[in-house]
């Protein structure tokens, strides 16, 4: 030993915390879980954003013009005049009015399968294609089809607004989530590293008093408890992965297509990406950096109490 205290040369067969110890296993499954929810939380957030940023720009490049049926006015001349009017504003790539039955079919999930519409006055409709949002003129183009008996601009605004308010709000609740998750394993390990310190005093306090730096004696700590969440957290991303995987496979088989299909207006297709997975990997190397950094400082002040 030297004058600046132990080094770095402690036998490596007698480690400060065993490798085997029933804290170390405990710690890892709740760090697996820990992760594993982290995980889903993060791939959740991720697909609702994905899906709203998705869906909100496809209908940011739509407008709707209704035609209502009205006595004295011939339905599909007004439809196919403001057809040309719609195709004559700048910005706009087509117009095409969607036929009876597509209409009904809009209808179905509403009213149910097989209901005879042909004798309700079921407006038409036009969807308008545009192919820059942002030059076309929404004010000419309502002035212009407001000329046409019983017809009406659907700018679809409101429902990006309520989208946009949902995707938002679950974001935000995801993070929120994602940050309580991260406490919770923090003081998780905080207990931990006090417990493993406390089966392990005798020997703390030996290194401690013979001259071992607080560093040294911290660094044992977060190597060994580094490794605890590195493994920890493999197992809980790839839990988490499979979660997915089973989930999207689960949603083409089990459910029907019709609420298969409402769930992927939300979630999309139950499908990460390389985005997805490239932040699942985050999410594990942030928790085992996590285990490693918080059971240091712990170590560290309980040196410093008994310095």
């Amino acid at each position: 030993m030297s004058e600046g205290g132990l080094r770095l040369n402690w036998p490596r067969q007698n480690p400060i915390v065993p490798a085997g110890s029933v804290a170390g296993r405990t710690l890892m499954l709740l760090i697996g879980i820990m992760t594993f929810l982290s995980c889903v939380t993060f791939g959740g957030v991720l697909l609702v954003q994905k899906s709203a940023l998705g869906w909100s720009a496809d209908v940011g490049r739509e407008l709707t013009i209704q035609i209502r049926p009205l006595d004295g006015e011939v339905l599909d001349s007004n439809v196919r005049l403001a057809i040309s009017l719609a195709e004559a504003i700048p910005g706009v790539d087509s117009a095409r009015a969607l036929t009876l039955e597509e209409s009904q079919a809009l209808l179905e999930p509403w009213l149910g399968e097989g209901i005879d519409l042909t004798d309700l006055a079921i407006p038409r409709l036009v969807v308008v294609r545009l192919s820059d949002p942002a030059a076309v003129d929404v004010g000419r183009l309502e002035s212009e089809i407001a000329g046409i008996s019983g017809a009406s601009v659907e700018t679809h605004a409101a429902w990006r607004i309520q989208l946009n308010t949902m995707a938002g709000t679950i974001v935000v609740s995801g993070v929120l989530s994602l940050g309580l998750i991260l406490l919770a394993t923090a003081l998780a390990i905080v207990f931990a590293t006090r417990g493993t310190m406390a089966t392990n005093r005798e020997i703390v306090d030996v290194l401690h008093f013979i001259g071992a730096s607080n560093r040294f004696i911290a660094g044992e700590f977060q190597g060994r408890f580094l490794l605890i969440g590195l493994k920890g957290g493999v197992v809980g991303g790839l839990a988490a992965i499979v979660f997915f995987i089973v989930v999207s496979a689960a949603m083409s088989a089990v459910m029907p297509e019709t609420s298969s299909q409402q769930l992927g207006v939300l979630f999309g297709q139950f499908a990460l990406g390389i985005s997805g997975l490239l932040g699942i990997v985050g999410v594990v190397l942030v928790i085992a950096g996590l285990t490693a950094i918080t059971s240091r400082l712990t170590v560290r002040r309980y040196l410093s109490q008994i310095a």
